[in-house]
């Protein structure tokens, strides 16, 4: 049977990619739209810019725009954090329960209760982003310091954003437009909050600076976001790296990558490029010996 999501589809000639304006165009007024002028400066016409036939400059301009923004920050070395954008805070899921009992819905109840559990993640996030964010607090050289970077959206990106903002560390967002209007969350240092278009040079992003990996219980995005750097070191495109997977029963469940060392798709000591974790101080310690790096834990 058809997928119903694939109703959508209705021409064959149809471009798969969308065009680059159709985000964050999609919601200003008709008097707000741009108009083509061809007196303008080529550069400083956006209407222009915006064109299928100028992607490869704005493949350019998106992958040195944040660059030089960071470079210019000293932001040198990160520790990303990638993780599920639908998990809540301990508070706001405990909320959403009380709520959801008040009201007497069943099915609002299981969604509630299944969010508070997930809160847990959340939480730990937030705590190991404080536990990275305290360690590089402490270095007094610049080039000592370890950044958390994340999505910039909400769920563990905002746990892990905010965890490092309460320890009083410089946090990095790198968001993406999408038709839902992905904002942003508030704990992103604002001078280092960056809008994407393209997943491919946010992705290189998250590679350029990263000096390891963890990822929170996460959907698609997640997936897609931590094989790719599971591929780019198992084929040596990136330098070896620590690929720390919090919740072990999660990933587990999700991932069956014994059955991949069976079935020959992957050598055995392809497992050893990834460490599970369930304590926020076992995947920091995985980091730290990784890079022999003193102190291990906050204590």
């Amino acid at each position: 049977m058809q997928n119903e999501s694939m109703k959508s589809v209705t021409n064959i000639r149809e471009l798969p990619i969308a065009d680059a304006w159709s985000n964050p165009g999609a919601n200003l007024s008709p008097e707000q739209a741009i108009e083509p002028n061809a007196n303008r400066l080529a550069f400083a016409d956006p209407e222009f810019l915006l064109r299928r036939e100028t992607r490869g400059i704005r493949f350019q301009l998106e992958m040195l725009k944040p660059d030089l923004i960071q470079e210019a920050h000293h932001i040198d070395s990160t520790v990303v954090v990638f993780g599920s954008a639908r998990f809540k805070s301990h508070e706001e899921a405990a909320s959403a329960l009380d709520h959801a009992q008040l009201a007497g819905d069943t099915t609002a109840i299981a969604s509630a209760e299944r969010l508070l559990k997930q809160s847990t993640y959340y939480e730990a996030a937030r705590a190991f982003a404080n536990l990275v964010a305290s360690y590089s607090e402490a270095q007094a050289d610049e080039k000592d310091k370890l950044f958390i970077c994340t999505g910039g959206g909400p769920g563990i990106m905002e746990a892990a954003n905010r965890g490092a903002s309460e320890a009083g560390a410089p946090t990095v967002g790198l968001n993406i437009t999408l038709p839902h209007e992905q904002h942003a969350n508030p704990y992103v240092t604002p001078e280092l909050s960056f809008q994407f278009h393209y997943f491919a040079l946010r992705k290189m992003h998250f590679m350029l600076r990263a000096k390891a990996l963890v990822a929170f219980p996460g959907g698609f995005g997640t997936l897609d976001e931590l094989f790719e750097v599971i591929t780019l070191v198992q084929c040596k495109k990136a330098s070896p790296t620590p690929i720390v997977l919090f919740g072990s029963d999660y990933w587990k469940r999700l991932i069956n990558l014994d059955m991949l060392v069976e079935e020959g798709t992957i050598a055995a000591e392809d497992l050893s490029l990834i460490t599970y974790a369930d304590d926020v101080h076992d995947a920091w310690r995985a980091i730290t010996r990784f890079y022999n790096l003193q102190p291990v834990i906050k204590t």
